[in-house]
């Protein structure tokens, strides 16, 4: 699979752009813009997305631009906070939402969902020699947990041990910030950007039980059925031919 470079456009210039994309985004069935697939994401979720210079790659990334090529389109990718982007797709500012985004009842009557391609699991990073050492003793104690404003990891954690208890931050390398820095004991975030901060950041630890396992999935507009089909049908081809798991196996290696 060749290298993704796509486009970048920041939130700011996206915003300004909303009324000249407006009337692209009236008819049911189209994307965006002519001839463009645009994808919402949040580039802070290494290994799926995050930025390569200014470029942002990973295992969504490169899954879009083969579905984009698949159907024809060019891919354009917009970097955002991902608690934006349900309501981006929503509102028809972008033709899906791909961030690492676990399919869920409640997400599930805002927006349609695609076909899995990824399974995931969310762990529980905390620093080493901390008396937190499985998830029923983090959940039973009355410790302060980190995790990315509107993730699943956020949603759980709230369900769980309360609002007093969870410390919101817009990215997940800010969470792990406070943790390394005492201002939480403990950070819940998916497993695959967890061990690359835990590389990152000396002192950290992953909890070796799991917290949850979900499945990833792309958000889209619920009146876009016939897009919907389109990414089904490129997704169960680029799954027959061993796209997806390379793609997966380039950025999570089995082995590894």
């Amino acid at each position: 699979m060749k290298k993704v470079i796509a486009k970048i456009i920041s939130l700011g210039l996206v915003l300004g752009m909303a009324g000249a994309m407006a009337a692209c985004t009236s008819k049911k069935g189209t994307t965006v813009k002519s001839g463009t697939l645009t994808m919402a994401t949040n580039a802070y979720f290494p290994p799926y997305e995050y930025y390569e210079g200014t470029d942002i790659v990973g295992i969504d990334a490169e899954i879009a631009a083969a579905i984009a090529e698949k159907l024809d389109l060019k891919l354009e990718i917009v970097d955002v906070e991902f608690d934006s982007i349900i309501a981006g797709v929503q509102s028809n500012k972008y033709d899906i939402g791909m961030a690492g985004m676990t399919v869920t009842d409640e997400r599930k009557k805002a927006v349609n969902f695609s076909s899995t391609y990824a399974t995931g699991i969310q762990a529980v990073i905390v620093p080493e020699g901390s008396e937190i050492t499985d998830v029923d003793t983090l959940l039973g104690g009355d410790y302060k947990v980190g995790v990315q404003q509107g993730t699943t990891g956020d949603i759980y954690m709230t369900d769980d041990v309360g609002e007093d208890r969870v410390v919101r931050f817009s990215k997940g390398n800010d969470a792990v910030l406070a943790l390394s820095t005492g201002k939480v004991d403990a950070v819940v975030i998916d497993n695959e950007p967890a061990k690359s901060f835990v590389a990152a950041n000396a002192g950290l630890v992953i909890l070796p039980t799991a917290y949850v396992e979900e499945e990833y999935a792309m958000c889209i507009n619920k009146d876009n059925k016939d897009l919907l089909e389109k990414i089904n049908k490129a997704l169960e081809e680029l799954t027959a031919d061993g796209t997806i798991d390379k793609i997966i196996e380039k950025y999570i290696p089995s082995n590894g």
